[in-house]
């Protein structure tokens, strides 16, 4: 067999040496470049070249860097604006298309799509959530297979295998209708360690081990360091300024849990010196009802459910000179929208109808001219009017709130930390 010889190749105008042949993306990562994949592995040859996530310029040509081969004088383009855009806007596309409620997902933190969101600084989608009802498969023995969450990267066919080599997975169906499926028998063989080998190569939350519950936060993989960019997502620079100017800020909970309001709370002592700062208007805060002058931020939590969501959230569209959508039932929806994949009928019938009631007889979905109109599905804010700021998390952290508040509001420098920046 021939000698790979040594190249010499630049990546971002960074000459780079490397032998001929071998795969652009783990070159680059030997060298400290990272290029994002979902589909990615080494040591798979072919490469699976599905998600497309690593798209990259390579001599002119846009197309994935997984399927490229290094070569003599190849120049490879991946930090640029253009670039950077696209592969965000196909994780953004992923995340759309399937429901992935991170908040709720037992692969929070250990999830690679996940991973590749907080690294490209994704703060919300572009693309309107699908919400499509699929199949959870609860069939094999070991795993749960939540058909919602695969991106159908075909790690799972390609790798996961009985001792025989069967495999276990299969690729199923075309276009839209693609799935992938499981064959009870073989997944039967596996041993433990081997299902769990599986859930951890699935770069989403599609494959799950029966009793394996969600590490806390802090030992998971992707909870405290980025791999690729440093600690903060903004450049940080100290800045103080003097003599603030007095802000007036309003805020709002439509459609969620009240956890984001809670969170702003937890900036503890803090809040003293923000009330020298600021005055809250129209708020649960202040229990002020009504809106008494223009607000120069509005700070929203939560989606929209219903009409009286509406109302409140065009008011304050009308009365904010900024708007923000703080949490993820605002920015999507969140755990709410969750019955978005229910029709409303149905999830009516369900709560009101079919549950046990206290009240004997009792069985009646209300209905009253002065009870709000609930909508068809759950909306994300910026479905209804347009957001200006989107802070996401569930919830997100006071520090990283109020931080972005500050800059928003007096153009104070921050930085957000990598443990601030997450989606659940």
């Amino acid at each position: 067999m021939k000698t790979p010889r040594e190249i010499k190749l630049t990546i971002d105008g960074k000459e780079i040496t490397a032998l001929e042949g071998s795969n652009l993306v783990t070159v680059a990562q030997q060298n400290g470049i990272f290029i994002p994949s979902l589909c990615y592995y080494d040591h798979i040859d072919p490469p699976l070249g599905t998600c497309r996530v690593c798209t990259c310029n390579i001599d002119g040509k846009t197309g994935p860097a997984c399927m490229a081969k290094v070569k003599e004088g190849m120049e490879v383009e991946i930090e640029q604006e253009a670039l950077n855009d696209l592969r965000q806007a196909i994780v953004e596309m992923i995340f759309a298309e399937g429901n992935h409620f991170c908040p709720s997902c037992d692969k929070s933190g250990n999830c690679d799509l996940q991973h590749m969101g907080y690294e490209m600084g994704m703060t919300h989608s572009r693309f309107p959530h699908l919400f499509k009802e699929q199949l959870i498969d609860f069939g094999p023995k070991r795993m749960i297979i939540e058909h919602n969450r695969c991106v159908r990267c075909l790690r799972c066919v390609e790798e996961v295998k009985t001792k025989d080599g069967h495999r276990v997975f299969s690729f199923c169906n075309r276009g839209n209708k693609a799935m992938i499926g499981i064959d009870y028998e073989k997944e039967a063989e596996l041993t433990e360690t081997e299902a769990l080998n599986a859930m951890d190569l699935c770069p989403t939350g599609a494959i799950l081990v029966r009793g394996q519950n969600a590490l806390p936060f802090g030992d998971r993989r992707f909870d405290l360091k980025s791999v690729v960019k440093t600690p903060s997502l903004v450049k940080e620079e100290e800045k103080k300024q003097q003599h603030l100017e007095k802000k007036t800020i309003a805020t709002i909970s439509l459609a969620g849990c009240f956890g984001c309001h809670m969170s702003m709370l937890d900036i503890d002592l803090g809040l003293v010196d923000l009330i020298e700062l600021v005055d809250f208007n129209k708020s649960p805060l202040t229990d002020i009802k009504s809106f008494t002058k223009r607000c120069d931020i509005g700070l929203i939590e939560g989606g929209c459910c219903n009409s009286e969501n509406l109302e409140v959230l065009r008011e304050f569209r009308q009365k904010c000179d900024i708007l923000v959508a703080v949490g993820e039932c605002s920015i999507w929806g969140g755990l709410p929208a969750m019955r978005n994949m229910i029709p409303l009928e149905e999830c009516l019938e369900e709560a009101y109808l079919n549950s046990i009631t206290t009240e004997d007889g009792e069985y009646i979905v209300p209905y009253h001219e002065d009870l709000p109109k609930i909508l068809d599905k759950v909306y994300a804010c910026n479905e209804v009017v347009k957001i200006d700021y989107f802070i996401p998390g569930c919830p997100p952290s006071a520090n990283h709130i109020w931080k972005a508040v500050k800059n928003l509001l007096w153009g104070e420098q921050y930085s957000v930390l990598y443990p601030e920046f997450k989606y659940d």
